[in-house]
């Protein structure tokens, strides 16, 4: 039982939501399972860069109109190199700065997409994300 009574201290500083302090620990726990209209999966896409400038230049080939799964193709450094379809994803499957980004974000196309600006920092690099659908 103490463990669980402590765990409010610790859950702060796992997930990246420290930042966002008690409230929002709170809140994410009610948006995934207690509110009954919140999707518990998103179709996700990124582009995820080691470096920041690498990072913003694919950022200003989005802002210049070229198509997300393009600008993926030739930019992202891990297997979304393949127009960086990652699928459906579940809440909890994502480390904590991307899942929050991701299912802020409203569903939108790769020839007119909707991403997050400026880009997610997380342990593996900097990432653009977008999603297509939310269920």
């Amino acid at each position: 039982m103490p463990k669980g009574k402590s765990g409010g201290g610790g859950g702060g500083a796992k997930g990246g939501k420290g930042k966002g302090g008690a409230s929002a620990d709170a809140d994410g726990g009610a948006k995934g399972k207690g509110k009954g209209g919140g999707s518990a999966t998103v179709k996700v896409r990124h582009i995820l860069c080691e470096k920041h400038a690498k990072c913003m230049e694919a950022m200003e080939k989005l802002q210049a109109g070229q198509k997300f799964n393009e600008v993926a193709a030739q930019y992202s450094e891990d297997k979304a190199r393949q127009g960086g379809d990652l699928g459906w994803m579940t809440r909890g499957s994502m480390v904590g700065p991307f899942q929050e980004a991701a299912f802020a974000l409203q569903p939108s196309t790769t020839a007119n997409p909707s991403y997050t600006n400026p880009p997610v920092k997380t342990k593996f690099g900097y990432h653009i994300i977008m999603i297509e659908g939310k269920k």
